[in-house]
């Protein structure tokens, strides 16, 4: 091993533009690998690095947490993962193995965990170092650059289904059909479930039965918590929305013991009325990520079933085109760089 020069796309400080940068690629260390990267999404998370959202960011900073590529070295502790092999490395940026949650096999939760693009540089690059607890393994029959945005806007979505207690035949709704909404559509429909999707305006009604949703619910014209009810109440809802208002008034399309389930970050507080979770025994979660193997079994799913993320690409050196374009709102439905290599 050896190391290697390529392009970055760092954030020079806080709020600063992004600026394109030749950069040298060192060995990994200890439990660490080298990926070259054939693709990585453009999430809306990347902005916690571009505007210093979160306390501590050591800047210069490479952003990218949905990273598709190859592996070109690892290092020799490393047991599992060998040169040449496709894997693709997600918001988790690896975990301790030794802090509470970690010693009862909850990596998510980790105290001591990192994040890739925020605590380390990501894959707004042509290489990425990252720990090698943090990676999943591609199927050979999925393309990198729908592979990318499953390292989070997926992983996300179909992890927090399938642990949201619904079960094959239940009713699961998807508030929003966005970049994470048009990715739980497809899992949930896929999954079994009478699937639900809740949208702004009838012309979303296409697109949300194309993505395998057997009603749709126009929130403009229609209450989506009594047609809910119409249908005996969800078991689960999955929130994508921003619209605190919108996430609020869902809680009353729950039905007996059913579950709000939060992956979108609402603009800000919201109230709810106790005595309805408390009668219906309905409970309301947050829902993280997901580590390496959960991405993995996202990965498998979506090549197994047909989902796929629907998808604008931007070359490497039009990152700041492309970031601008997600945090626009317009993109259709996730946007991807490629690095050309």
């Amino acid at each position: 091993m050896s190391s290697v020069t390529g392009r970055a796309v760092q954030v020079p400080a806080a709020g600063g533009a992004f600026e394109i940068v030749q950069r040298e690629f060192p060995e990994p260390g200890p439990g660490h690998v080298r990926i070259r990267v054939e693709a990585c999404g453009v999430c809306h998370s990347d902005a916690i690095t571009k505007f210093g959202v979160f306390p501590g960011i050591a800047y210069p900073r490479v952003p990218g947490h949905e990273v598709a590529g190859v592996l070109d070295a690892v290092a020799a502790d490393v047991p599992l993962f060998k040169p040449g092999q496709r894997v693709g490395l997600g918001w988790h940026g690896g975990h301790c193995n030794y802090c509470a949650p970690c010693r009862r096999g909850d990596f998510i939760l980790c105290e001591n965990g990192q994040i890739s693009g925020v605590s380390f540089d990501g894959g707004y690059a042509d290489y990425v170092i990252a720990p090698a607890n943090a990676l999943a393994l591609i199927p050979d029959d999925l393309a990198e650059v729908d592979a990318a945005p499953l390292m989070c806007a997926g992983v996300t979505t179909f992890n927090s289904l399938r642990n949201s207690g619904a079960r094959p035949g239940d009713t699961v709704a998807i508030l929003g059909i966005g970049g994470l909404g048009h990715l739980a559509v497809q899992f949930a429909a896929k999954s079994g479930y009478r699937t639900v999707a809740i949208a702004r305006g009838q012309d979303k009604a296409p697109l949300a039965r194309q993505l395998g949703a057997h009603i749709y619910i126009d929130s403009t014209t229609q209450d989506p918590a009594a047609e809910l009810q119409k249908l005996g109440g969800a078991k689960v809802i999955l929130s994508t929305l921003t619209n605190a208002e919108a996430l609020a008034a869902a809680v009353n399309g729950l039905g007996p013991n059913g579950k709000l389930v939060i992956v979108g970050v609402p603009d800000k507080p919201f109230e709810v009325n106790a005595g309805t979770l408390i009668m219906g025994s309905r409970s309301i979660a947050g829902w993280p990520s997901g580590t390496g193997m959960d991405s993995e079994d996202t990965l498998n799913f979506s090549a197994q079933t047909g989902v796929r993320p629907l998808i604008e690409t931007y070359p490497l050196e039009r990152a700041a085109e492309a970031f601008d374009r997600m945090m626009s709102g317009k993109a259709r439905f996730r946007v991807v760089l490629k690095t050309g290599a």
